[in-house]
């Protein structure tokens, strides 16, 4: 299968960006709709690259934009807010424009543990997600990444802005353990699937090499940016307590559906680091390798 031209439903965010790098040095034509045109075009300027204003929640607007694509690629995801809409709904239209328009090739973003009886809503949505996708009877792909880091990434970087302001750090959820793959991981996943039938029909897991408590993922984060927050973990009743009130602050930087996404440890099953490098041909980055390059250069201000 021959992909030359190529759309990215949610190319604009984080994960997107460094996608559309590796798909045009791979000469392919990107197409990204966004709703901010002006604001987006300033972070992406690529040969073979357009960008074009839609609302891809509006069937009648997405049509046009998947017209002639070899390739649909789906990666937008939400961590609060509706679920339904962008996981469940939003897959569905694109299975069906892709349907109308004869685009044979769907790869699909997910998320490690989506399952129907997960504890979270974001899980749950993300499961339903999956199965438009599966019975959609397209070529598809599926990927379940743990937590993804990187430049631009909403998790370290957080967590270095945060730390900066507050010498004593309270943290939910201290003992989740997560296991952290690269971006540029992530985006090679993508890149090299796209056109290779040995990845049709397949789901994918997606974890980096090694395994971190939220905690030491945070005290890592103090070490390497120099500040002298100390982080004092919660226990279950007061994650849950401090998850309720940001929930009803501005910015919500924690809720209660992710307290109980992080019931369920973010990891690969054994072997999984080994398939990767098998399928996809190349070794993981590691956290160590990569976080100071960027956690470094995080300015200080407004979180």
């Amino acid at each position: 299968m021959k992909i030359g031209k190529a759309c990215i439903i949610g190319g604009s965010g984080f994960v997107g960006r460094y996608l559309a790098h590796r798909l045009s040095a791979m000469g392919c034509s990107v197409v990204i709709p966004t709703r901010r045109l002006t604001q987006t075009r300033q972070n992406l300027v690529l040969p073979g690259l357009k960008m074009v204003k839609a609302d891809v929640h509006d069937a009648a607007e997405l049509e046009p934009i998947v017209a002639g694509m070899d390739a649909v690629i789906n990666l937008a995801g939400i961590l609060r807010g509706d679920f339904t809409a962008v996981h469940v709904e939003l897959p569905r239209k694109i299975v069906a424009a892709c349907r109308r328009n004869g685009i044979k090739r769907l790869l699909h973003m997910s998320a490690l543990n989506a399952r129907r009886d997960a504890p979270s809503e974001y899980l749950r949505s993300k499961a339903a997600g999956e199965q438009e996708v599966m019975e959609s009877g397209l070529t598809t792909t599926i990927f379940r990444p743990s937590v993804i880091f990187g430049e631009g990434d909403a998790f370290l970087a957080l967590f270095a802005r945060l730390t900066r302001f507050f010498p004593v750090f309270p943290l939910a959820s201290p003992d989740a353990r997560f296991q952290p793959i690269f971006v540029g991981d992530v985006a090679h996943a993508f890149s090299t699937s796209l056109a290779d039938p040995a990845t049709f029909g397949q789901s994918y897991d997606l974890c980096g090499p090694k395994i971190y408590t939220l905690k030491q993922l945070v005290q890592y984060v103090v070490q390497i940016t120099g500040h002298h927050s100390m982080v004092i973990g919660l226990n279950d009743r007061l994650s849950y307590l401090q998850a309720l009130m940001m929930e009803h602050m501005p910015g919500k930087l924690i809720t209660r559906d992710n307290y109980y996404s992080m019931k369920i440890d973010s990891v690969c099953n054994c072997g999984a680091t080994e398939k990767f490098q098998a399928v996809f041909g190349s070794p993981l980055v590691e956290l160590e390798e990569a976080a100071p390059q960027y956690l470094a250069r995080i300015p200080s201000g407004v979180i």
